[in-house]
């Protein structure tokens, strides 16, 4: 007999909390199919009922950069001033940026 985790996809579950504008990665889970993944994310993740949404996505269609290519990815753009707006002044009237 084989074991479920092997043949069921991993999925990675993203809570959107009651205080929050952003899902947040929360955990991972096996599921045979998306909406498998999406109630039994409700179940375990979102308990005592702080979540407005879940997000559900099959692990293996994440694309991520690799701890190695970080200097690849992101120290070219140390050197580009302007996309770090600190020397700018911001009149009091814009507000919340």
């Amino acid at each position: 007999m084989s074991d479920a985790r092997t043949e069921w996809p991993l999925w990675e579950i993203f809570v959107r909390s009651k205080q929050g504008l952003e899902h947040k990665h929360c955990g991972s889970l096996h599921a045979v199919d998306a909406q498998q993944a999406l109630q039994m994310a409700r179940d375990v993740y979102t308990r005592r009922q702080e979540g407005v949404s879940i997000w559900v996505v099959a692990s293996a269609q994440i694309t991520a950069s690799l701890p190695d290519d970080k200097a690849e990815f992101f120290d070219p753009a140390g050197d580009k001033i302007y996309r770090h707006p600190t020397f700018y002044d911001i009149p009091d009237e814009v507000g919340h940026m």
